[in-house]
């Protein structure tokens, strides 16, 4: 399965901020973004039931906007927990700003690591 252009992934491993459409209906918004392994992963913070990532249960594709360039995916639900420990830590690394760093560890809670999703290119 190809991954991301090594453009993208850089951006989104340098940014701190993913714009992100679930399905085709809801509105763009803004959510953290963080690479491992070369592969791109997202978490949800508030499982609301018209959140991203609910959308993302039951219609898998979506849409991000990486340097003003909208791309098409595809939410793939994450189980590995190798994946998840990765995932965990560049959270923790990414953003760790004072304001940030409690909603960092809160993403690495288990109701917030339960949603680890990868995001891949359709």
């Amino acid at each position: 399965m190809p991954g991301f252009p090594k453009k993208v992934i850089d951006s989104l491993r340098d940014g701190k901020m993913l714009g992100i459409r679930a399905g085709a209906e809801h509105r763009f918004i803004g959510i953290w973004v963080v690479v491992v392994e070369g592969r791109v992963f997202v978490r949800s913070w508030s499982l609301k039931p018209r959140s991203w990532y609910r959308t993302f249960l039951e219609e898998p594709r979506g849409t991000i906007v990486v340097d003003g360039r909208k791309i098409e995916v595809r939410a793939i639900h994450t189980r590995s927990e190798r994946l998840k420990k990765a995932v965990d830590k560049a959270y923790l690394i990414k953003y760790n700003t004072p304001g940030s760093v409690k909603y960092a560890k809160d993403l690495g809670r288990k109701k917030s690591r339960d949603t680890t999703t990868e995001l891949v290119p359709v």
